[in-house]
């Protein structure tokens, strides 16, 4: 399985530049799945044994099933599509001393700098165009090798491989050609779309690295492409739901945008989407408020955002005894201020789950005198409280626009979300929990 997930991951990460082409994804495995697609702008006719998606902002997007019986709770997976990167700002071609153009652009997330240098570069993401009544959105990959941002010489900064901190409006524009080629990027961009330049209102474009996915290492072991962080999670949890049979829960496959910067969109886990559309779901079933909040108190939900693995170099800033390994199992990331929902409930719950499918989990804390990320279990519990685990696949070079990890890990999470997505955890007294 492992050989065959993997390419079916780099495939899928090289066809999803942006959060808004992964969604668009998701939206094709769902569709060829049977699963037929809500508007929250509509009314929703939902029936027992019927399978839903719903987006929001073509960038987030959750799918369920109902069970042809009355259900119990829900049975959640959460991840993210969006990944630390360089938006493309309004306005964007600038001259460079009269001999190249370059692209004014401004970072979004917390990326590593240094591995955007003298990469292959494409733009993707979408653009608003104007018709006949209002406008539309269309999905933009230009699909080329288009930019590059080049490194200073050595000879010009001495210092460089003593640190160096990166001012991205001086540092990190792209060069997209020479002088002459002023004014062609949204030209290009209108031909993609299939649409006349005028009519381009707006546009939420990015850069992404054009590098290709492999996998390497002396037994083929790992595993190197984009936005690992994290659609590796969102690919495996879609697989596991779309893979899952019928329980006694609904299960719910959610992918919030914008984690990367704080969550708190329209969008993203802070938002009104996964509790609107909780609600939604059970008021079409005509069930009542109170068998709401009584599901959501006995449901579960799986946090999913990729998690550290020790560096091989750095073996010191990991923590002294809790130390993930790339293809060591899935990793339940637990801290004592609550950056991550773990406790020890949630976490037992995920353990029976590993066990049941045979899958190796390994656990991971920061050191006690360093801080680490956060991830979205916490703010989507904000709006939809129930018992929570946050878990990772383990990885190296995070935020990096190519990362690693290991080949069996991406397999072992799908094996536990198809028999989470399965079953049903139903909290039966305070401390009691039964999982069928």
């Amino acid at each position: 399985m492992s050989q065959s997930v993997n390419q079916e991951l780099i495939e899928f990460l090289d066809n999803s530049p942006t959060c808004f082409q992964a969604v668009e994804n998701f939206r094709k495995m769902l569709k060829d799945a049977g699963y037929s697609e809500l508007l929250e702008c509509e009314k929703w006719e939902i029936v027992p044994g019927g399978k839903y998606f719903v987006t929001r902002n073509d960038s987030s997007i959750i799918a369920f099933s109902v069970p042809k019986k009355d259900f119990t709770g829900f049975q959640l997976i959460c991840s993210h599509t969006d990944s630390p990167s360089f938006k493309i700002k309004e306005n964007a071609e600038m001259d460079a001393d009269g001999k190249y153009t370059k692209l004014n652009v401004e970072g979004y997330g917390g990326m590593l700098c240094a591995p955007w240098f003298d990469r292959p570069l494409s733009v993707a993401g979408r653009i608003a165009v104007r018709t006949e009544n209002g406008i539309e959105t269309r999905l933009v990959n230009l699909d080329q090798d288009l930019a590059m941002i080049p490194n200073l010489a050595i000879h010009m900064n001495r210092e460089a491989n003593s640190g160096y901190k990166y001012n991205i409006q001086k540092d990190m524009l792209p060069i997209v050609g020479e002088a002459s080629s002023k004014g062609k990027l949204m030209k290009l961009v209108a031909e993609n779309a299939g649409v006349k330049e005028e009519d381009i209102l707006s546009t939420d474009l990015f850069l992404y690295n054009r590098v290709k996915g492999t996998v390497w290492g002396l037994e083929k072991e790992f595993l190197s492409v984009g936005r690992l962080d994290d659609l590796q999670c969102a690919f495996a949890s879609m697989k596991g739901f779309l893979g899952a049979v019928p329980g006694e829960s609904v299960p719910v496959c959610a992918v919030f945008d914008n984690e990367e910067v704080g969550s708190s969109t329209k969008q993203g886990a802070a938002s009104t989407f996964l509790e609107s559309t909780l609600r939604r779901l059970n008021g079409a079933l005509g069930r009542t408020e109170e068998d709401y909040l009584s599901a959501v108190a006995g449901s579960f939900m799986i946090s999913a955002d990729n998690a550290h693995a020790v560096h091989p170099n750095h073996t010191d800033l990991a923590d002294p005894t809790n130390r993930p390994a790339m293809n060591g199992g899935i990793v339940i990331k637990y801290n004592a201020n609550q950056k991550y929902t773990t406790d020890a409930v949630s976490a037992a719950v995920f353990k029976l789950f590993c066990e049941k499918v045979n899958v190796p989990c390994q656990t991971f804390t920061n050191r006690s005198d360093m801080a680490g990320g956060s991830t979205l279990g916490n703010i989507a519990n904000t709006k939809v409280s129930l018992n929570t685990v946050d878990i990772g696949l383990p990885q190296l070079a995070m935020h990096s626009p190519y990362e690693t990890a290991g080949t069996k890990d991406t397999g072992y999470f799908c094996e536990v979300a198809k028999k989470f997505f399965s079953s049903s955890v139903q909290m039966k007294a305070n401390g009691i929990y039964e999982i069928r």
